[in-house]
């Protein structure tokens, strides 16, 4: 047995057809595209390498700041420590030689300071004169100049205090030329370290380069087969796909496109099959009646009742059409008016059983309406007038291919969510492969028989926009000599904001 359901969403689509890997478009790269490609990589490359240059930047920028701070103060403190360091070796010999200012005192200033040429040292006594200075290479200088370009930034200072707590004398150290507290070495380290992270910079910023072309090549690939992909469309080509998959943006974009693609492609089939079958619904009858009325002129053939009652029917027939493409285009472009209420489902199938009981007495057919709902009442919020005329289709349905001495049964039913109504028959059923194509405009499995039966090939595609405007969904099953039966599910509440779909489950 087939089974068929549609109205319900899934991540099917296309009436359970899909496409192989032979109708996927062949990527041509085109130079229109690839100066898209192109354009849109050099842009995202470009991209990251500006903002690997500006995060550079700006981190160059706060690390220098706060770099150089952190390396004056420690400059500063490490002049301060050698300051205290060569304080308490004075204030040592100063007591070892017996609380005297010597030449060799004053020569222990070399132990901590060393002779350096670019740091400066001057010790005073307790009287504040200058007992010490060396001079430009950092040697002890036989004249003592006043200390008078130096100032509390530049200079540190340290006081010389002997054992006994007594203040001898202070000692003050600087570097030679400079208003900071970088010694040359100092100096030499700062710069090296500038060039170092520059260096880094420079291998971030085209490591950042490098990673963004990689990047814009991974997004530019599936564009650009996007790209191509509509191109071929556009061009004729309807079964070109992207082929692209994943669970990224980029590869739900892919599948979105190609669902589109599907969607357009049997759109513009069902288009063109439309109007070839619309032209051939209404030309074949047209020419016949043509043919019939200018034999009447001729006098070929009699103005008799039946000939006029077969152009009258065929009349009606055409009219029939025109009616049901006319609701059936107003149902497909929302333009036709609902009017959901609630309603009592038993009560209106009953009716509608009852109202078709002599077409199906005069077909010989056997028509039966069962309901095992308690108390026979089943609600719903629904448009009356559209749910009568969707039962009457499934039934004439029934009526149409079912052969004579067969069953008929309506039921109505409900379950925790949604409402039901089944038509059920015991006729010729359909094929597996066809149960895709019923609710298609102008499907026949068998056109001749169709016509025969006086069906307009419509009516299921009718019902079909009744139940997705109604947010329901149509199940189907069937086998083919035993019968067929269409159920139609319908939520119990009408929601307009919801969107109907037609997805077929198989």
């Amino acid at each position: 047995m087939a089974n068929f359901v549609i109205g319900k969403r899934t991540r099917q689509q296309n009436m359970g057809e899909s496409f192989s890997d032979s109708t996927k478009a062949a990527w041509k790269t085109t130079r229109h595209g690839q100066a898209t490609r192109d354009t849109f990589g050099t842009r995202l490359t470009l991209g990251f390498s500006a903002m690997a240059i500006m995060s550079v930047i700006v981190l160059l920028v706060v690390l220098g700041i706060v770099w150089e701070a952190q390396f004056q103060r420690y400059t500063r403190a490490n002049m301060e420590r050698v300051a205290a360091a060569t304080a308490n070796v004075l204030a040592q010999e100063y007591e070892a030689a017996g609380d005297v200012w010597t030449h060799d005192v004053l020569a222990s200033v070399g132990t901590t300071v060393g002779y350096s040429t670019d740091v400066g040292v001057q010790v005073l006594n307790r009287d504040g004169l200058i007992i010490y200075l060396s001079d430009k290479v950092g040697r002890a200088s036989s004249s003592v100049p006043a200390l008078n370009s130096k100032d509390g930034n530049s200079v540190v200072s340290a006081d010389i205090i002997t054992s006994n707590n007594v203040k001898v004398g202070e000692v003050r150290i600087w570097v030679n030329g400079s208003d900071t507290f970088l010694t040359k070495n100092d100096a030499d380290f700062r710069t090296n370290s500038y060039m170092a992270i520059g260096l880094a910079a420079v291998i971030a910023v085209l490591i950042a380069s490098v990673i963004g072309y990689l990047i814009s090549r991974g997004f530019a690939e599936p564009i650009r087969r996007i790209t191509s992909t509509a191109r071929l469309i556009r061009n004729g080509e309807l079964s070109a796909r992207s082929g692209l998959t994943g669970k990224d943006e980029i590869g739900q974009l892919g599948e979105t496109f190609d669902d589109m693609a599907n969607s357009l492609e049997k759109d513009l089939q069902l288009e063109r099959r439309l109007t070839n079958d619309v032209a051939h619904e209404l030309r074949t009858p047209l020419m016949a009646m043509l043919a019939t009325v200018e034999a009447m002129q001729d006098g070929v053939l009699p103005r008799d009742d039946e000939r006029l009652e077969t152009l009258a029917s065929e009349t009606r027939r055409l009219s029939r059409l025109v009616s049901a493409m006319l609701t059936l285009s107003r149902m497909e472009n929302g333009t036709a008016k609902m009017n959901p209420t609630k309603t009592e489902l038993v009560g209106l199938v009953r009716g509608i059983v009852s109202s078709q009981e002599q077409l199906f007495a005069d077909k010989e057919l056997r028509l039966r309406f069962v309901t095992e709902v308690p108390k026979e009442e089943v609600y719903a919020e629904v448009d009356r007038d559209m749910i009568n005329q969707a039962v009457i289709n499934f039934m004439s349905n029934a009526l149409r291919y079912t052969p004579e001495g067969g069953w008929v049964v309506v039921e109505v039913g409900q379950d925790r969510n949604d409402v039901w109504i089944s038509v059920s028959d015991t006729g010729i059923g359909i094929a597996k492969e066809d149960l895709s194509r019923i609710f298609s405009r102008f499907w026949r499995s068998d056109a001749s028989r169709e016509r025969v039966s006086g069906g307009l090939g419509v009516g299921m595609a009718v019902t079909k926009e009744i139940v997705d405007r109604h947010h329901g969904y149509i199940s189907v099953e069937s086998e083919l000599g035993k019968g067929t039966t269409f159920t139609l599910h319908l939520p119990r509440e009408y929601r307009p904001s919801e969107l109907s779909s037609a997805t077929i489950d198989e």
